[in-house]
């Protein structure tokens, strides 16, 4: 009888794991070309929490029955599982404690919204491409303002030639596929993927000589979705800060 109860810890745990790996494919499949991001996204949005319930609920019931036939081992093999799906839960209970609160409806992130840097490469074309690159002008630059004050260009002591050069780096650093540069210019544009789901947003960097100074302007748009859940005004800060160190 114990021998045959551990056996059902096994599996429940055996579950989990299973569970939990599934889990993880769901959010990193595209990085494995195996599907789109947002069809990624559809099966956590669908699946994670009746899931996460399943796993947690059987490990519970299991956990239970193990306690009662004295199995340590069983036991211990019940509450990693219940563990594992209350792991699972973790974010839908989150939310239900401290809801996030709604990002805005925009998904075309600048330093610069009056003159907001151009794309002269990446186009209409790109794969996957459901937003377009034209920016919307007076009524997103409107809502970036309420909503990332903070946004702004970077003003360097660099010349510009030295700033390009930097810019470049920390881009090819932080895991951006470069697309086109032109160092004459001054001009960068480059692809970045969200770590979880792998959406691609696209991205151009314009930097401009002042004196023996220079500002460096960019601009930051998702591909497809009307709101980008703060992700490329995220990028833009996290760029400013790594620029400025």
């Amino acid at each position: 009888m114990s021998q045959r109860s551990s056996r059902i810890g096994t599996y429940l745990l055996i579950i989990a794991i299973t569970a939990l790996f599934t889990i993880l494919i769901m959010m990193f499949g595209a990085r494995l070309d195996l599907w789109e991001p947002i069809v990624g996204f559809g099966y956590i949005r669908n699946y994670l929490d009746p899931i996460a319930y399943s796993v947690f609920s059987l490990g519970m019931a299991g956990y239970m029955h193990q306690k009662t036939t004295n199995n340590r081992k069983g036991t211990i093999k019940a509450l990693i599982a219940t563990l594992i799906g209350l792991g699972l839960l973790s974010p839908m209970l989150f939310g239900k404690i401290q809801p996030a609160t709604p990002a805005p409806a925009i998904h075309d992130i600048t330093t610069d919204t009056d003159n907001p840097p151009v794309f002269l490469v990446l186009d209409e074309t790109r794969a996957g491409a459901k937003n377009s690159l034209i920016y919307a002008g007076k009524k997103d630059a409107d809502i970036q303002k309420k909503s990332y004050p903070d946004i702004a260009p970077i003003h360097s002591d660099l010349a510009a030639p030295d700033a390009f050069n930097k810019a470049l780096n920390i881009a090819k650093e932080k895991g951006w596929e470069i697309v086109a540069q032109d160092p004459k210019a001054f001009r960068f544009e480059a692809t970045a993927r969200t770590l979880v789901f792998a959406f691609m947003d696209d991205v151009v960097v314009v930097v401009t000589p002042l004196d023996n100074t220079s500002r460096i302007d960019m601009r930051s748009v998702s591909r497809i979705g009307r709101s980008d859940k703060g992700v490329n005004a995220a990028r833009i800060s996290d760029f400013t800060r790594t620029f400025k160190q």
